[in-house]
């Protein structure tokens, strides 16, 4: 059969196995990670609205059992609960931290199937998942419905949506190596992936975890499997080989096995264009790249492949030759705004660095102009930074991007004189300042701005709204003689990945707001508003002025005005008015949810539910859960 009439026919199938899940057509429920394949994370229900939402209660809560299994174990970060559900035709699939996936009907909570890839082991193994993805179509002549999702050890598994059990058609048992290909040469470096895949037609597409350092080791190459047998359709190089276009962008031989360039977080895909786009990680090491001199494509850049080839369609490199681990880590957003009669529609990628950079989607031309600026020049040997890096004319940035003495916290006396003697003992310089042989500002830090939070988009009013932190790092390049794997790395009297804070009380040193929830009206390319995200509940009980805590998670936005958001380390999830940043509603969870909330109608109430995982943990938490978490709106309102 050709590509043309598979595809004719696939279109076909589709629609009579969605016309038998009408909710997930009408917007009723929340089908992908991002609510629509694009990541706008829009919901058009409204039954829950800006008059009502301060009535919200608790309607079910489903434990996990997580804790039953070992979790957490005795270590000094245990893994977050960040999945975000998805709903379909009133079952809600979700993943936990040791990749179990779990169907609850969607409606009470009430557990209806559990799949465990570790039943059996003496030791579990538990690592953040961001959850699953769905799949209807033919396989094998009849109508089959797949949840597929990765694992932190490398398999792409597909589980029937019904029972719950491995799909004995696709793969081997219902599984495929994703190690085979692109691992094969280094069987004791890590590979697997914490983020659903993106699903197109018949396509499931994967990215990949992979080491940030040594430089050498398993690929970060993204590709697409066949969801009805777990074939190999098309790879793409993240890091070009000979031929290829940007090559030419590593030098010499730098290329060659480079890990890193990866798609650790969620992709999107234009169903109607056929284009999915990749946010592509840092080359490894992430720190020094004396070793591979160049701008090193297609590292940290946003590329939009055509879906059904996995060729390059158009790219942008956010960050050239990366020395500061600003990798692209939220998925990016499929915008269309409506100016007048026009649509016109975007891709919007948020990063790290609190820059906000919109392309035309199928051009790539950026929608606000972008300026290469020069920026300040490594002096660590045998480094070749790159002179200049882009910078989005609008908007402005969420964050700052320098910090003087007069920008240290004053929360507490005693606060303040510990983070004016640690920042007077760092080298200090604005944004993209290299790491040197000295103690170095890093600002923003690797956790903010923007993370892999990401933003959500309102159609009607055109606003992006994206949560970030505000928490610099600090770090030096120690040179390492006669090492294997490494000439340089990041050190710190406080490990590599050393903040700017008191990381016993999680506290930042720059001042207040640490978060913030912000709108961007992308029709102006301007800040409509911005609001403080979160309390630190010991400070609020000194009478501190609202302070923002650091915050890992996102946001959804609703028809009904409210832009809903856990992620902060408060232990809470909040209700916004789109339209003001007021805070209208909040309430406390079990632990903190850094994870996408989502929302849905339910098939038999007609009541409208927006859900939680509140696992806590990561990097922000230390107390934890195994929570997921609904609320509604009474009988009667």
């Amino acid at each position: 059969m050709s590509r043309s009439i598979h595809g004719f026919v696939l279109w076909i199938c589709l629609l009579a196995g969605l016309l038998a899940c009408p909710h997930a057509l009408s917007g009723q429920e929340w089908p992908s990670y991002g609510g629509d394949p694009g990541g706008t994370r829009f919901s058009k229900l409204e039954q829950i609205n800006r008059s009502n939402v301060s009535r919200l209660r608790p309607a079910w809560t489903y434990h996990t059992g997580e804790r039953r299994l070992g979790f957490p174990r005795d270590d000094s970060r245990p893994a977050a609960f960040e999945c975000a559900p998805i709903v379909i035709d009133g079952r809600l699939f979700l993943v936990t931290p040791s990749s179990r996936v779990i169907a609850l009907e969607a409606e009470t909570g009430r557990e209806l199937w559990v799949f465990d890839p570790q039943k059996g082991r003496n030791q579990r193994h538990f690592e953040q998942h961001r959850g699953a993805a769905y799949w209807q179509g033919m396989a094998e002549g009849k109508t089959s419905r797949r949840i597929f999702y990765a694992t932190f050890d490398g398999k792409l598994i597909a589980l029937d949506a019904m029972t719950g059990r491995p799909c004995p058609d696709f793969g081997q048992e219902g599984m495929v190596n994703l190690r085979r290909g692109v691992a094969d040469k280094w069987p004791h470096r890590g590979y697997g992936q914490t983020s659903p895949p993106a699903i197109f037609e018949d396509l499931v597409i994967v990215g990949s975890i992979v080491p940030e350092g040594p430089g050498l080791g398993p690929s970060g190459d993204v590709r697409a499997f066949r969801a009805q047998d777990g074939s190999l359709v098309w790879t793409f190089h993240t890091v070009p080989r000979p031929g290829e276009y940007g090559h030419d962008t590593w030098e010499a031989e730098s290329w060659k096995d480079r890990t890193g360039v990866n798609v650790w977080s969620i992709m999107s895909v234009d169903t109607k264009r056929g284009l999915v786009f990749l946010p592509i990680g840092s080359p490894a090491y992430d720190f020094y790249g004396g070793d591979r001199k160049g701008s090193n494509l297609f590292g940290n850049s946003l590329v939009a492949l055509d879906a059904r080839t996995g060729k390059r369609v158009w790219h942008f490199q956010m960050v050239h030759h990366d020395l500061w681990d600003y990798d692209m880590p939220a998925q990016p957003v499929l915008a269309t705004l409506h100016q007048g009669s026009q649509e016109v529609p975007l891709a919007v990628q948020v990063n790290k660095m609190g820059m906000v950079f919109a392309f035309e989607r199928e051009s790539g031309r950026p929608f606000f102009p972008v300026e290469e600026r020069p920026v300040p020049a490594s002096k660590v040997p045998g480094e070749s930074s790159w002179p200049t890096q882009p910078f989005p004319v609008k908007p402005s940035p969420l964050v700052r991007h320098a910090m003087t003495r007069d920008d240290i916290t004053s929360v507490t006396p005693e606060h303040r004189e510990f983070c004016l003697d640690l920042f007077d003992s760092l080298v200090n310089g604005p944004i993209y300042t290299p790491l040197g042989e000295q103690l170095t500002l890093q600002i923003p830090g690797t956790l903010g701005g923007a993370t892999w939070s990401g933003a959500s988009f309102d159609p009607q009013s055109g606003y992006l709204f994206v949560n970030v932190n505000e928490l610099p790092m600090l770090g030096a390049i120690e040179p390492k003689v006669n090492h294997p794997d490494y000439s340089f790395v990041r050190s710190s009297p406080w490990g590599a990945y050393a903040r700017l804070w008191n990381a016993e009380k999680v506290w930042p040193c720059i001042k207040p707001p640490w978060g913030k929830l912000v709108a961007v009206d992308l029709n102006k390319g301007e800040i409509a508003w911005s609001s403080t995200l979160g309390i630190v509940p010991e400070l609020s009980e000194k009478k501190v002025s609202p302070t923002g805590a650091p915050n890992l998670g996102g946001s959804i936005v609703t028809a009904g005005g409210l832009v809903f958001i856990g992620s902060t380390n408060d232990s809470r999830l909040r209700a916004f008015d789109s339209n003001t940043g007021k805070e209208l509603w909040v309430t406390r969870l079990e632990a903190s949810g850094h994870a996408l909330p989502v929302t849905y109608l339910g098939q038999k109430s007609r009541k409208q539910f927006v859900v939680i995982a509140a696992g806590g943990g990561g990097y922000f938490s230390k107390e934890v859960s195994d929570a997921v978490q609904a609320f509604a709106l009474p009988d009667g309102v």
